[in-house]
């Protein structure tokens, strides 16, 4: 699963990592991106240029958006067959952009909050599927996306049995195919990540808990740190 990450990357990297046209106007740092709020992404259509969509998938389908808040992540075994999502993953892809994200480890009764990320502390893609639901009070679309995910490598498994799925550049070129694209090409793409022995986490704050705190201190680790190396 995940569901909190973040995007802290001067604008002007991401926009070089990802060879973007344009990105959103004020984009700013963000150290605790939670479900329902705006995620940067780039879709499938035929342009480089980023924007901001709704976290939280809802099918054109739906009849309330707030089916959303539910669909938040989409599993890669399921994608396929699932009807919130297959669709999306034959015709409507994107990459989701972070540089880290958040995972709570069992302790006890307690839950420690992790903080993942690679350790050149580049910015990264997350495999997604988006959709557009159009408002029936004002005709509006709104654009949403759900963050793809698959089974741990072995890094993450000691964190959790799952965790999203992140592209490489060539992986990216090709999720990023406009128009319909047969599952069996698709598939593939969606493994662990493999380079385990670039990743590492360390426990931060409970202060991640809330998604209301979007601030430097939810990344800063906590003075004895559960360290993952």
């Amino acid at each position: 699963m995940c569901g909190r990450f973040t995007l802290i990357a001067d604008p002007d990297v991401i926009q070089m990592t990802f060879a973007l046209e344009a990105l959103p106007a004020g984009l700013a740092p963000r150290y605790n991106i939670a479900p329902t709020q705006p995620v940067l992404a780039l879709t499938n259509e035929e342009t480089r240029r980023a924007s901001l969509l709704h976290w939280g998938l809802i099918p054109s389908w739906a009849k309330d958006p707030s089916v959303g808040s539910r669909m938040i992540n989409a599993r890669s075994e399921t994608l396929a067959e699932k009807p919130s999502f297959r669709n999306a993953f034959r015709r409507r892809r994107c990459l989701i952009f972070a540089d880290g994200f958040y995972e709570w480890q069992a302790s006890g009764k307690a839950k420690r909050p992790m903080y993942i990320r690679l350790d050149d502390g580049k910015p990264f893609a997350l495999a997604g599927l988006w959709e557009a639901w159009q408002v029936p009070e004002s005709g509006d679309w709104l654009r949403s996306c759900t963050i793809v995910t698959t089974d741990a490598n072995p890094f993450m498994a000691a964190l959790h049995t799952r965790m999203p799925v992140i592209l490489d550049r060539e992986a990216q070129d090709l999720w990023l195919t406009p128009g319909e694209v047969p599952a069996e090409a698709l598939l593939p793409l969606l493994r662990p990540y493999e380079r385990s022995e670039a990743m590492s986490a360390y426990e931060v704050s409970r202060l991640v808990n809330s998604p209301h705190n979007d601030v430097p201190g939810c990344i800063a680790p906590v003075e004895a740190p559960g360290l993952l190396m």
